[in-house]
């Protein structure tokens, strides 16, 4: 089959042929239709980095071919979506529910002397998160999977696995936001569109939207901000403080740049809480006044994953999308092959782009 490589830091994407072993144990092998493209994998393949050479790409949704022996969640001609949520089911924390913090992760992937599940002319090849979407099939524990309607279109679809779990997540299970409560959301990017979404979903009274370019405020409308703030001109504490009065019940900080962070804490109003979700640079984070956030009964909380499950979670976000109340299709901005990776990232640099998927892979 063919599959994108990273073979070092920096080398960029190349497509190759590749072996993919068939599935043993818990393993289920997926004929790719679609796969996102994050900034999490362009972050690994050129200043993060990790296991060389290794197929990146983690948001899949494709068809199922074949299952090993011991799978019984999904079976072959099920509709699916991937995840990068990678889960036992037997530690502590995913027996109370918290499967995104899985105690142990390890457990998704194959055992040494089991063989790599990808390899190139004999050497291995490491798959980015367990799942090494960049490619025409994946090979992945079923814990990673969720079962989506047949009727779901693809592009939609794969992401759900990352990026609207993440948004959507933080709004709806993280943060627990209320009917007719105050949102905030910093950075109308592709995840915090999703965030939108969330709030829509929840019932928020008000979604203020703030960033420093007019075309994603224009998206973050279309998605159900009932507020756009452009940051660029406009302080945007003053702002939020004049449209909310007391201050905000919740804000999402998906930017992480230490003074955005700030920002985001000084537009909390009494009882609210600030949900770091989007880190822009090693040294983010945010300075807190312990006096202030114990007077104000503040909290400040990280967010991974939108404290998704995803085996409820997704299935839920794509009925959501069947029935009309959960906007996915305007997160498609483009689509292309999987030779076109990189241009595909070039793209993301324009802020009237949301999200890039790969269709195309022939």
């Amino acid at each position: 089959m063919k599959a994108s490589i990273t073979k070092g830091l920096g080398q960029g994407f190349v497509v190759e042929e590749v072996e993919l072993a068939a599935p043993i144990g818990h393993e289920v092998r997926v004929q790719v239709k679609a796969s996102g493209l994050c900034h999490s994998d362009l972050s690994i393949a050129t200043f993060i980095g990790g296991d060389f050479p290794v197929v990146l790409g983690h948001e899949v949704a494709g068809v199922v071919t074949e299952v090993g022996p011991l799978v019984t969640q999904v079976k072959a001609g099920d509709h699916v979506v991937g995840s990068l949520i990678q889960f036992c089911g037997a530690c502590v924390n995913c027996l109370s529910g918290r499967t995104y913090i899985c105690l142990h992760p390890e457990a998704t992937l194959r055992a040494p002397g089991e063989g790599p599940r990808l390899s190139c002319q004999g050497v291995p090849v490491a798959q980015g998160m367990g799942m090494g979407g960049f490619a025409q099939e994946v090979l992945v524990h079923e814990n990673q999977l969720a079962v989506v309607p047949d009727e779901m279109p693809w592009a939609p679809a794969a992401l759900i696995g990352c990026g609207v779990l993440t948004g959507a997540g933080a709004v709806l299970n993280s943060a627990n936001v209320q009917h007719g409560e105050t949102v905030v959301v910093i950075g109308a990017g592709g995840v915090g569109l999703n965030a939108v979404s969330g709030a829509r979903l929840a019932g928020a009274g008000t979604i203020i939207v703030t960033d420093i370019e007019d075309g994603k405020l224009e998206h973050a409308k279309a998605f159900g901000a009932t507020h756009v703030v452009n940051s660029r001109g406009t302080d945007p504490v003053a702002a939020v403080r004049d449209i909310t009065c007391a201050g905000a019940d919740h804000v999402f900080d998906f930017v992480g740049a230490r003074p955005v962070t700030a920002q985001g804490l000084q537009m909390l109003g009494k009882g609210g809480g600030l949900y770091l979700i989007g880190a822009a640079a090693m040294d983010a984070g945010v300075d807190v006044s312990t006096f202030a956030v114990l007077s104000g009964s503040q909290k400040v909380q990280g967010v991974y994953m939108g404290s998704s499950n995803l085996k409820r979670d997704v299935p839920y976000y794509a009925s959501m999308y069947l029935q009309g109340r959960m906007n996915l299709d305007d997160l498609v901005s483009k689509e292309i092959g999987l030779a076109d990776i990189e241009t595909g990232y070039e793209s993301l640099k324009d802020g009237t782009t949301a999200r890039v998927v790969i269709t195309d892979l022939s």
